[in-house]
């Protein structure tokens, strides 16, 4: 215990951490809005070649220089990990193209069983981001920390703007209040494809969709610092946005210790 929470206080203090330059927007939008240009810093854009043009696929959060933290099962060839950007389909002079050094996924992850949990991975960058104003860290919350019912946490990506509906192009961010596990897995919710070591938010017209995976759940903490609480895992097949199937995250406070340790071993 003591050892996570030297490397992970090691890494807050040497390059801050949730504290943007350039403060998001605290909308009561429900179904999404673009968000703030580069208020959510962390964020990044996990991205595959096809052909000869790279194309996003996931998200991630940045933790330190070197690390960022996203999903399982987004994990996939021939990537490249984006830093910096808003707009997907401009270059806009402040995006940090990263190659991936390594890719280190949760050994008990099970592709073919997503509702089994343990959908969480770690990708160690080639060269470090630069941080600045366009580019920071997001804070790791305390192993075993629960975010209470009906916090006002956020989603972010550059997911699909509603079921089948077109990828988003700039930043998009939408408030998804966490709905407790008592509830979330209630069997006219999730049931028991929800563990504990989840966390659902979300889960009437506010939702994450396809290719918003792998990116954070951002809640406000002690300090006023945003912490990624949860890393974006899965949706409902009847759609994004249906009525008691809230997106569901995997809760990073139930892998801290693991976070730190493959920081410390890589």
């Amino acid at each position: 215990m003591m050892k996570v929470a030297f490397v992970l206080l090691f890494a807050a203090y040497a390059y801050g951490c949730g504290t943007p330059s350039h403060q998001p927007l605290m909308s009561r939008v429900v179904n999404g809005e673009d968000a703030r240009p580069y208020s959510w810093p962390w964020q990044v854009s996990l991205q595959f070649l096809r052909g000869s043009e790279y194309l996003h696929n996931c998200g991630g959060t940045l933790l330190s220089p070197n690390w960022v933290l996203t999903a399982a099962h987004c994990i996939g060839p021939t990537y490249r990990v984006v830093l910096g950007d808003y707009d997907l389909t401009k270059e806009e002079g402040y995006e940090q193209i990263r190659n991936v050094e390594r890719i280190v996924v949760h050994p008990y992850w099970n592709e073919n069983c997503l509702s089994c949990g343990n959908d969480i991975a770690m990708i160690k960058l080639a060269s470090p981001a630069n941080l600045n104003d366009k580019v920071q860290a997001s804070c790791v919350p305390q192993s075993g920390e629960i975010a209470p019912n009906n916090d006002p946490c956020y989603v972010t990506g550059w997911g699909r703007i509603s079921t089948n509906g077109p990828a988003a192009s700039k930043l998009q961010q939408a408030l998804l209040p966490v709905v407790g596990h008592d509830t979330c897995s209630r069997r006219d919710w999730w049931g028991s494809s929800v563990r504990t070591t989840m966390v659902c938010a979300g889960g009437d017209i506010r939702s994450g969709c396809f290719g918003d995976s792998g990116g954070p759940l951002n809640c406000k903490g002690a300090g006023g610092k945003w912490y990624v609480q949860g890393v974006t895992s899965f949706v409902s097949v009847l759609g994004c946005n249906a009525i008691k199937k809230p997106t569901v995250f995997t809760r990073t406070s139930s892998f801290t210790d693991w976070i730190a340790d493959t920081m410390l071993q890589y």
